[in-house]
């Protein structure tokens, strides 16, 4: 029988007791409560008191078999309303793939969710506490990242990058921040044992909350001399591959890139327009590559566009060098699954299945990996085409250390609401995680100039067609994560589920 003083802290009739369906419903309740943590509603106090809950759930069940349950509902509902963008792409051609939206929501939310579920199984299985399920949870967010290509949308981390305690992505990076997140909520959930413990929860919790709303406290970012310009043409998914609009999109880009200068009287050095920003594949591109330039009045451009090579496609960058410099190009590698390609071509090909970003049979081809581009004057910069700021590792790959991040991407697909602005949040991330300022121009929005710490400097709006001109921030000195990744924190995981594992047999539950 435990004192009052611990009873108090166990969860009540409203959870303990009830039929396991009703649990796993209360479960899932709670995990769409977590889901208020990510943009556009911006709420890390919500998603730390949803993970509160699972951990005091999570006391609850000693039978690895119905933890997993509970892990797997809690998952389920955060996903679910997490993902809810996954929608909008079936929308674009509703008669063909609108059927498949609701689908794809529910297959997606309830895959993602095996992750945690596994997480609360394994948890178990290594300890009849509950603290070890604060290093199996973030094993499975890190486990997440890596397999079948990965897919860390909606991390638990993602949630953090406004506030001051967001940070700490640069020391540890998403991975490290999620455990750090997860020690949180299991220390909140912790029986107290008298006041001071009570009241050193409650200090700890307070400050930690504050950390994940006030602004950084970083200085000012320090700016080059370098202006770019980022063009947002405002292309709506469904029209911009139609032939009469195709040219109507392309112009009003020109009339961009050709505008005078917003910030004094000097042209930018660099123009930076979205993913696939022109319909003219490369080869056949160079008239309107001669036109770019021309608008550009001697500044280097960055643009998207598809290059076919034989039988294969590649979504790709290409630069156009300053005042008639080398030609670069960048083919996007890490594509993305049942929208560039589909996994298990060969069955798919088979069934006369096409990914919903392919235009034509022509499948695409995934790049060589991971580069840095030669900018000029600005230095060097490391490409990244749309779905390839989401993975911190990719972007660690790079084979040198680079003095920026340049994000092209066209997340007309995903409508005006969650999917652009959770997008937004993983290019910051990327930015605190390596020290690195990032421009990033996507078609319909959010185009925006981010600073090293991840903080915004200038920004277009969703649905908006126009252009920004804002100062490139200077680069910090190379960040402890950039430097050593994700390995030491694997390292970490594994002693720590060791710990749990030997020290498992103690009767005392915490």
């Amino acid at each position: 029988m435990h004192p009052p003083s611990i009873r108090r802290w166990h969860v009540g009739g409203w959870y303990r007791g009830r039929p396991r369906i009703m649990q796993m419903g209360l479960a899932a309740c709670a995990g769409g409560v977590g889901a208020v943590g990510q943009a556009p509603y911006d709420q890390p106090a919500a998603l730390l008191l949803a993970l509160s809950l699972a951990f005091a759930m999570a006391r609850q069940h000693g039978n690895p078999r119905d933890a997993a349950c509970i892990g797997w509902a809690f998952g389920a509902g955060y996903f679910g309303l997490s993902l809810i963008w996954i929608l909008q792409p079936f929308q674009v051609d509703p008669d063909r793939y609108g059927w498949m939206a609701p689908f794809a929501l529910m297959f997606l939310s309830a895959g993602l969710a095996l992750f945690w579920g596994a997480a609360f199984w394994g948890a178990r299985r290594l300890s009849h506490k509950t603290w070890p399920l604060a290093v199996t949870w973030a094993g499975a967010e890190l486990v997440r990242a890596y397999i079948f290509t990965g897919f860390p949308w909606a991390s638990p981390a993602q949630a953090l990058v406004n506030g001051a305690a967001g940070q700490g992505l640069a020391w540890v990076g998403p991975h490290g921040m999620t455990l750090w997140l997860m020690v949180l909520a299991w220390g909140a959930t912790v029986p107290a044992r008298g006041w001071g413990w009570r009241a050193g929860q409650g200090a700890v919790l307070l400050g930690a909350t504050i950390g994940m709303y006030l602004p950084p406290a970083a200085p000012g970012a320090a700016l080059t001399a370098h202006v770019v310009r980022l063009v947002q043409p405002n292309a709506a998914q469904h029209l911009k591959w139609q032939p009469e609009f195709a040219r109507m999109f392309f112009d009003r880009q020109l009339e961009f890139t050709a505008a005078p200068p917003q910030i004094g009287t000097r042209r930018p050095d660099l123009t930076v327009w979205p993913e696939t920003a022109i319909t003219w594949r490369y080869d056949d591109a160079g008239p309107a590559l001669d036109m770019i330039r021309a608008a550009a009045a001697g500044g280097a451009v960055a643009l998207g566009l598809l290059r076919q090579d034989n039988a294969v496609l590649f979504n790709s960058m290409v630069v156009l060098g300053a005042a008639g410099g080398q030609t670069q190009l960048y083919d996007k590698h890490h594509l993305v699954p049942f929208g560039e390609y589909i996994p298990l071509s060969a069955v798919a090909d088979r069934l006369g299945l096409m990914g919903l970003a392919q235009t034509s049979g022509v499948g695409f081809q995934a790049g060589p990996g991971a580069a840095t581009l030669d900018f000029g004057p600005l230095g060097r910069g490391i490409p990244l085409i749309c779905y390839e700021a989401v993975f911190a590792h990719d972007v660690n790959a790079a084979p040198e250390r680079a003095d920026f991040l340049i994000q092209i991407t066209n997340d007309a697909w995903f409508g005006h609401d969650a999917g652009p602005h959770q997008h937004l949040a993983q290019a910051r991330m990327r930015a605190i995680e390596q020290g690195l300022p990032m421009m990033r121009a996507a078609n319909t929005g959010v185009s925006a100039m981010i600073d090293p710490y991840g903080r915004v400097l200038a920004q277009l709006p969703m649905g908006v067609s126009g252009f920004v001109d804002a100062p490139l921030p200077q680069p910090l000195p190379p960040t402890i994560y950039s430097t050593m990744g994700d390995k030491y924190l694997i390292l970490v995981l594994l002693v720590l589920a060791v710990g749990a594992y030997c020290t498992g047999l103690s009767s005392n539950k915490i």
